[in-house]
């Protein structure tokens, strides 16, 4: 990062961490974690728009907010998979209830707000008389934002309560018997 861009992130950003914080961090299995996500967000940020600008913009094979529903379900598949198996390294056969169906969930408050966006964008470009492209460069730009909006709060989510080791493994631990895989110290067997 150059040191302009650097000077201008610390004025701006109410994060106070230095590079070298922020480094650290990265190598964290949080940060590392975050790292995969913010690369999987950036996947399903450009198949739901390609999605989007192609059935709304040049097919027009709908409504505004009929193709953001395309997009959306069409994005969400390979994020699911790589948020799931990359970016938490989870394996094995999913869990519907624990995994898939908040994961939807989530997908579809997500494209309830954008929904309300799109719309509001076709509206107020039709009303302005823009051309179709201009309304779905619109479209498109309303639905980015959105989720945009949406995307921290996601993680969170995704982190504490979806992909969630439910039966972390047990370590041995020097000679003080066993740890949890978290590293947060012996487990207490009982006795």
């Amino acid at each position: 990062m150059s040191d302009a861009l650097w000077r201008a992130w610390r004025r701006l950003s109410p994060v106070r961490l230095s590079r070298d914080e922020i480094v650290a961090w990265m190598g964290t299995p949080m940060g590392k974690r975050a790292l995969k996500y913010s690369a999987v967000s950036l996947i399903s940020i450009a198949v739901s728009q390609v999605v989007l600008f192609l059935t709304f913009g040049i097919a027009r094979i709908g409504s505004a907010v009929e193709c953001n529903v395309i997009a959306t379900a069409v994005a969400t598949i390979p994020s699911y998979n790589l948020n799931r198996r990359w970016a938490w390294g989870k394996s094995g056969t999913s869990h519907v209830w624990r995994e898939v169906v908040p994961f939807w969930v989530i997908a579809f408050v997500g494209l309830a707000f954008s929904l309300v966006a799109v719309a509001l964008a076709d509206r107020v470009g039709k009303s302005l008389n823009l051309s179709h492209l201009s309304i779905s460069l619109l479209v498109n730009a309303a639905s980015l934002a959105s989720y945009g909006l949406l995307w921290v709060g996601k993680f969170l989510v995704f982190n504490r309560f979806l992909f969630v080791d439910h039966h972390p493994q047990l370590e041995l631990v020097g000679s003080g018997g066993a740890a949890d895989a978290t590293g947060a110290g012996p487990i207490d067997s009982g006795r």
